[in-house]
């Protein structure tokens, strides 16, 4: 049977400060239903707001909405991202995404799950190295 989730139908919740840095609001948390193992939600994070280091064990799908951001793969230089960018997150890649320093930025976040684990959270992104980001 197909499942329509009506938008407003789930509160906005605000994100966990313990995997993330700044003011993070998260809407529309998404599961599908066994076999799937997909899910996700539309993020939207205020300027200078961003994940923690992280990786996820299948790989993860950001679709950029709104503002502009930042994504970056250890070891890398950050990225912009902006509204209509897709971005793949490969299996196991550390990472991490947020806004821009002076602006907002929203995408939908689309992961799948692996014996019941989607993420793997890791250690904050420091003010440093967010600060350094275009310097890697």
């Amino acid at each position: 049977m197909i499942t329509i989730m009506q938008s407003g139908e789930k509160p906005s919740v605000q994100g966990s400060p313990d995997y993330f840095t700044g003011t993070v609001r998260i809407d529309s948390p998404f599961q599908g239903s066994d076999p799937a193992r997909v899910g996700g939600a539309t993020v939207t994070f205020e300027p200078a707001a961003r994940t923690a280091w992280h990786t996820h064990p299948l790989g993860q799908t950001l679709i950029v909405t709104a503002g502009l951001g930042l994504v970056q793969e250890w070891g890398g230089p950050a990225r912009e991202i902006r509204p209509g960018d897709i971005v793949w997150i490969p299996a196991g890649v550390k990472h991490w995404h947020g806004a821009a320093p002076q602006n907002s930025m929203s995408h939908i976040a689309i992961a799948e799950a692996q014996e019941g684990k989607v993420v793997d959270w890791m250690e904050h992104v420091s003010d440093e190295q967010y600060a350094s980001r275009d310097k890697s």
